[in-house]
């Protein structure tokens, strides 16, 4: 996502931030993956009507109530990304790997009740990685109607500011120091001849080397996770019913740096220039998760879930830089400048808000072939239209009720909500485990963005793993693969046929391995 601060109509001193844009962040927050350990994902990801595993936790916390003895257990995985890119007709690619922990818990079975009918309570302490914001891609395409500098002079002219105010905003290197810095954007690319009055102190801006093709490159790197640490209480109802819940607590953290270069190729005042931008977000934030499962017979287990929104309380911080290679700037007594200040770095953005999650049903059934293994599905809702974001920040009332409103539209005409599906089959013979699965989410956009239709942002999740486990111990491996397509847009103008948007074709490969004793 490119954050980014405009400027206020006729004061440049104080800027606001883009409203709508954290509609993005909340389906960010709110868009999870197949995780927990490699027995579940094996099986497609399905958590709904199966117990005894760890992964119920936060999957069906009522399937905690299968378990007869204590559990430790660790799920060291290895995710491999693959970024195939296209962009103004050209193709790129780019590879990645990390290792983290995927899950680990620690499950205590009470004691057995046999004379009563609650048979056993059980309580689990579950961390588990619910998401992950790893990514990597390059983009290069050369661009022979626009500039990114372009989107600087349409915002400026949008405001209709004069330039002596543009230079109220900046403050200019002291000593030795080379590098300037400004309140704005905008105002960074004035100082830096990217933006250029029509006349002295006016409002009418344009930009030089227009008419010369731009050689672009987008370069972008994220890191971070949102992990989920769970306090869960489950009990079994005389072997047949099963109840339980997880009170989840959430942690978030993402950051990402992108650099967006551009060379003029013939350029006559500048080679070109580069804008640079990293976003650091930090926060917690909090869910319930209740679940039952019922047993009609012993060879059919039917379970179901409600998850409450994530509540989170999130800080980010926002910092970009602009520098050129300048040629020579024309001065009005017909000489050359060649300006020393080649850079000017924008003033850091802080921000605190919250992101309201969508709300979570699921529904599921397992036919169990006695010992030999048994086949499973599940269906689950998620309400992504439900999704808010809103702010505190501000001292004025009516500006954080306008953030919230803004971001309820933008919601409200981006997403819909939507119905995951997943099916998955375990085969038993005797201390050998085989699995596999298939996991369908169709595409939460309502509408077709960045080039990309409903149907181009479908996921389907392949999975497939095996896995050994005696009375002590357990080993389990589990691979999901996964391809899918997103875009990414540097930069916006008014007609649509002047700018890009790079296609991304993504693929993700995630190993698991997860071991456990019984105790």
């Amino acid at each position: 996502m490119n954050k980014r601060i405009l400027l206020t109509a006729g004061l440049l001193t104080t800027a606001a931030v883009t409203y709508g844009q954290y509609a993005g962040d909340a389906f960010r927050y709110s868009d999870q993956m197949i995780n927990g350990t490699a027995r579940f994902q094996g099986l497609g990801g399905n958590h709904a009507a199966l117990g005894g595993d760890a992964s119920n936790a936060f999957g069906n916390p009522a399937g905690l109530g299968f378990y007869n003895r204590s559990e430790l257990s660790i799920s060291p995985s290895l995710r491999l990304t693959n970024v195939d890119g296209d962009f103004l007709g050209q193709r790129t690619n780019a590879n990645r790997s990390q290792v983290n922990i995927g899950q680990a818990s620690l499950i205590f079975a009470g004691n057995p009740q046999n004379n009563t009918r609650l048979r056993r309570t059980v309580f689990g302490i579950t961390y588990s990685q619910q998401s992950n914001f790893s990514n990597e891609f390059v983009l290069n395409g050369t661009n022979n109607r626009s500039s990114l500098a372009d989107s600087y002079v349409a915002s400026v002219n949008s405001f209709n500011v004069p330039s002596g105010q543009l230079d109220q905003d900046y403050t200019p290197p002291s000593g030795n120091q080379t590098v300037g810095t400004a309140g704005t954007l905008e105002a960074a690319a004035y100082q830096l001849y990217l933006v250029n009055p029509t006349q002295e102190n006016g409002t009418s801006y344009f930009r030089y080397d227009r008419g010369v093709p731009a050689a672009q490159q987008a370069s972008y790197r994220s890191t971070g996770a949102q992990s989920q640490w769970g306090l869960s209480y489950a009990g079994n109802l005389g072997d047949k019913f099963y109840l339980g819940g997880t009170l989840n607590f959430t942690r978030t953290r993402f950051d990402y740096t992108q650099v967006f270069s551009e060379t003029y190729l013939g350029g006559r005042i500048l080679r070109g220039f580069d804008e640079t931008s990293s976003y650091t977000v930090r926060g917690n934030g909090v869910s319930l998760l209740l679940g039952t499962i019922y047993k009609p017979t012993p060879n059919i287990q039917i379970g179901a879930t409600i998850a409450t929104p994530t509540f989170s309380s999130l800080k980010e911080t926002f910092n970009q830089s602009l520098s050129i290679d300048p040629i020579g700037i024309p001065q009005a007594n017909g000489s050359f400048l060649v300006p020393d200040v080649r850079r000017v770095d924008v003033d850091p953005n802080d921000f605190d808000f919250r992101v309201t999650t969508p709300l979570r049903a699921s529904g599921g059934l397992t036919y169990l072939f006695g010992t030999s293994g048994f086949i499973t599905g599940t269906v689950e809702y998620v309400g992504y239209a439900g999704m808010r974001v809103n702010t505190s920040y501000s001292q004025n009332a009516a500006d954080n009720q306008a953030f919230q409103q803004s971001n309820r539209t933008e919601i409200q005409r981006t997403y819909k909500n939507a119905v995951n599906m997943r099916v998955g089959g375990e085969f038993r013979a005797g201390l050998f485990r085989a699995r596999a699965g298939v996991a369908y989410q169709p595409s939460a956009y309502k509408e077709n963005l960045d080039g990309l239709t409903a149907a181009d942002r479908q996921r389907l999740l392949y999975t497939g793993g095996i896995g050994i486990r005696n009375q002590r111990f357990f080993a389990d491996i589990a691979g999901v693969v996964t391809s899918f397509k997103s875009a990414y847009t540097p930069y916006t103008l008014n007609d649509p046929r002047d700018y890009g948007s790079g296609l991304l074709s993504n693929r993700t490969t995630n190993l698991t391995l997860s071991i456990g004793v019984f105790f």
